[in-house]
């Protein structure tokens, strides 16, 4: 399959604004299934060998994409919490879109990027961005979850830092134990997409509801790139 240049011109150009919640979420899901999804075989950052391999980022980091995501990733963060956060690379985008949203909603809520290790120098911080006071709540933003180990690395240094994390949300679960691994840990999972949505739409050769910027067609996990 041909990948499109995604800032192709596409006719009846819809914006991302004037989508009703299930628009949104079937022209996300269009462009998951053209842009992020592969059959094949591939060796997953995990060891493991898979036919599914995920990479959201050239949905993630396009303008209609993190237009999409910040809508529909805001509706499944608590209610309670101030900020949302996530572990670096996958995450960065995702908390970035979903705090502009709510800033556009008139909800105050920050974003914070979770290092994979602390800074080499000056204060060797875990985290970035504007800090809440101890004991607020925080939502964990995931992009890809297959054994949920990126998603917990950032849950425990939030913790460890004071925060209270009950959630984490994610845009594709790909059921390979991540949800399990989630309960386990007293979280809560919750994914706007399974991989089988994704990958049966791909199959089926599926395009994008709403035709938003971008053509109608065009590896990772635990924010690695790579399932």
């Amino acid at each position: 399959m041909a990948i499109p240049p995604t800032n192709a011109a596409s006719p009846g150009l819809t914006t991302t604004s004037t989508l009703d919640p299930d628009q949104a979420r079937s022209t996300l899901l269009g462009l998951l299934a053209e842009r992020a999804y592969r059959h094949g075989s591939f060796t997953l950052a995990s060891g493991r060998t898979s036919d599914h391999y995920v990479n959201c980022k050239p949905v993630s980091l396009s303008g209609p994409g993190l237009a999409l995501l910040g809508r529909l990733l805001l509706e499944l963060v608590e209610e309670q919490a101030i900020a949302v956060a996530g572990l670096t690379l996958g995450a960065d985008p995702l908390v970035s879109a979903v705090a502009m949203q709510a800033a556009l909603n008139g909800r105050p809520l920050d974003a914070l990027i979770v290092r994979k290790e602390a800074k080499g120098h000056g204060t060797g911080a875990w985290l970035e961005g504007p800090l809440p006071a101890a004991g607020s709540r925080i939502t964990v933003l995931e992009d890809v979850v297959t054994t949920g180990g990126s998603a917990l690395k950032a849950v425990r240094q939030l913790q460890e830092a004071g925060y209270l994390v009950d959630r984490v949300v994610a845009i594709v679960d790909r059921q390979e134990g991540g949800a399990e691994a989630m309960a386990a840990a007293g979280l809560d999972l919750r994914s706007l997409f399974l991989l089988e949505e994704v990958s049966a739409l791909s199959r089926a050769g599926g395009s994008v509801g709403g035709s938003i910027g971008g053509s109608e067609r065009d590896q990772a996990g635990d924010s690695t790139g790579a399932g």
